[in-house]
């Protein structure tokens, strides 16, 4: 019985887990003991490693490697042998067995960071030295590339390369039958960018005399070729070869053009006056002569208005101030300017609309139209209905227009007519329907009252009482249509 007791107590103190202690084998302690004596172990090791590099060596020869004499030997050698090798050495495949003591590397160099001095060279070494040589096979090139470099071309390739948007150079091309056989070649393809590349080449390898005279007879170059000279505004050039080709209308048209880069008035209008002595066809001189005519007016209005409006006593220049000047403006836009400013002056002076209208014989429509326009801006009534004013044999006056009476109301409403002057162009309207859509979009109610009463359509008048202010004059017209028995209304 206190055996099996004692036994008891041995099993439940036993264990097979040690208790901690600080003697423990696997603290930490321990294992930094065991690290520290892994580093001397390797110390040992690499002193010991130093130790046998004071080891001398020698060669074959007896030589200690390394040496002067052993280094010369040994380069002489290394060069036979490069000479003796064939232009593609045999790689060897067997990978050979270096001995500790060949080997150009040891524990110290591992962990002083450089290998020793020996047999073998580092990879920035290897690719440093002169004496390392570097085989590759020398493959020849494609034919068709030693062409391009040669630019060995027939006119009719170039041609096709130059339309394919391949580089070519044109300067084989020496000779002129050469270079006019490629421009022939250049304008059978009807390749414009070719024809006109061929052109600039052609431009500064030839003298102007000879290259103006080839594109005489070659009319489809020789349009390409004004046209571009025309886009990089070589203008000198382009004067030059309209003299040498006997256009010399086209010379003075060109000329006549540099006016555009004259700022000056004064300076554009002598530039003018002299214009007129170039040979210019009978049209184009009396384009130049009105030109110059109305450049001339222009200076002298703008000249008289400018003191006028700085000296503040005319009245119109103080409702209505200038927004621009009228100088260099068009002939349309001078006749408005002065049916705005000067309508009422005298036909003797300069700036009148019909002085204007007689110098450069402006149509009476047009005349029309602008001073219809200019007076309705300037909501002057009067004026606008003396414009259609018109009298007869008979004496008798009657509104007559050279433009459509529909275009007239149009021209009235854009200014701001009101409604009883627009009513009164309305009615003039010969078309029954055009008439009474343009009544009802303008809101004349006396024209469509009067054209439902011709109708005789008592339902359309009733349906457009609804549309009047209510207790107003055209409310009562139309009670008093529908209320007399004398008119026999169809429905």
């Amino acid at each position: 019985m206190i055996k099996s007791k004692v036994d008891e107590e041995d099993y439940w103190h036993s264990s097979k887990f040690k208790a901690f202690t600080f003697d423990d084998e696997d603290d930490e302690l321990s294992r930094l003991k065991e690290s520290r004596q892994a580093v001397n172990n390797i110390r040992r090791l690499v002193e010991e490693d130093d130790d046998e590099d004071d080891v001398e060596r020698v060669s074959w020869s007896g030589e200690p490697v390394g040496s002067i004499s052993w280094s010369v030997k040994e380069t002489a050698a290394s060069s036979q042998r490069a000479d003796r090798e064939p232009a593609f050495p045999k790689i060897s495949t067997d990978t050979p067995s270096i001995s500790r003591s060949q080997s150009g590397y040891s524990l110290s160099s591992l962990f002083k960071g450089k290998p020793k001095v020996g047999n073998f060279q580092t990879f920035s070494d290897a690719l440093t030295d002169s004496s390392v040589r570097l085989y590759a096979p020398e493959l020849r090139k494609p034919k068709s590339e030693y062409k391009d470099y040669v630019s060995d071309w027939s006119p009719e390739e170039t041609v096709q390369r130059l339309q394919q948007g391949k580089a070519v150079s044109l300067e084989r091309f020496r000779t002129l039958q050469d270079k006019l056989l490629l421009l022939d070649h250049a304008i059978a393809a009807h390749d414009g960018n070719v024809i006109t590349a061929v052109l600039i080449y052609l431009k500064r390898t030839l003298c102007k005399e000879v290259l103006f005279r080839e594109l005489e007879s070659r009319q489809t170059a020789l349009r390409h070729f004004i046209h571009y000279l025309s886009e990089t505004q070589n203008q000198r050039l382009l004067l030059e070869l309209h003299r040498a080709l006997g256009r010399a209308e086209d010379a003075a048209l060109l000329q006549y053009k540099e006016h555009l880069s004259i700022t000056d008035e004064n300076k554009r209008r002598d530039f003018l006056k002299n214009c007129l002595s170039l040979p210019f066809s009978a049209e184009d001189l009396a384009h130049v002569q009105d030109h110059y005519t109305l450049l001339e007016r222009q200076i002298i209005i703008e000249v008289t208005d400018r003191q006028a409006e700085r000296g503040g006593k005319v009245e119109i220049f103080q409702k209505f101030p200038r927004k621009a000047l009228i100088l260099n403006m068009p002939l349309i836009t001078t006749l408005y300017y002065c049916c705005f400013y000067h309508y009422a002056e005298p036909e003797g002076t300069f700036s009148s609309p019909l002085n204007i209208r007689q110098t450069f014989k402006i149509s009476e429509k047009q005349y029309f139209v602008t001073a219809l326009a200019a007076r309705a801006k300037l909501k002057a009534w009067l004026d606008v209905d003396a414009l259609f004013a018109s009298r007869n044999w008979l004496g008798f006056t009657r509104k007559k227009s050279p433009l459509s009476f529909q275009r007239v109301v149009d021209i009235l409403q854009k200014n701001s007519a009101p409604t009883h002057v627009l009513q009164d162009y309305v009615a003039l309207v010969d078309d029954g329907e055009l008439r009474l859509t343009l009544a009802q979009k303008h809101k004349c109610h006396d024209i469509v009252i009067s054209t439902y009463r011709d109708m005789k359509d008592r339902q359309l008048l009733l349906g457009y009482r609804g549309k009047v202010v209510r207790g107003s004059a055209e409310e009562r017209k139309i009670d008093d249509l529908l209320s007399n028995p004398q008119i026999r209304w169809k429905n």
